[in-house]
């Protein structure tokens, strides 16, 4: 049996990855919803761990260094997505809104 993921061309998954890139940046600047903006962020971040990856295959699969950069960066996503979480129930709870144009936390 062959392997796989050696036979996929490294283009292939630059491809998927900027596509990736592409519906999370489309989502962070057009979506008022904060849930719907954290969720873009989520996507450019797993297009990033998708080139860290693909690149750690093609290039140097001996050395763990793409694979760790990656767990880097799924750790920091889950930690925006607990801190983002936290404060959009914060202003939830405040404001009785999640859309970002109803919240201005400089008005009284």
């Amino acid at each position: 049996m062959e392997d796989v993921v050696g036979s996929v061309p490294l283009t292939w998954y630059l491809v998927v990855a900027a596509a990736l890139f592409c519906i999370g940046l489309y989502g962070v600047l057009t979506r008022r919803n904060a849930v719907s903006i954290l969720m873009g962020v989520e996507l450019i971040l797993n297009a990033a761990n998708i080139n860290l990856v693909a690149f750690w295959r093609h290039v140097g699969p001996e050395q763990l260094d793409g694979v760790v950069f990656a767990l880097i960066v799924i750790t920091v996503a889950a930690c925006e997505a607990a801190v983002g979480l936290a404060l959009i129930i914060g202003v939830f709870r405040s404001r009785r809104s999640v859309d970002l144009s109803d919240i201005d936390l400089l008005q009284g």
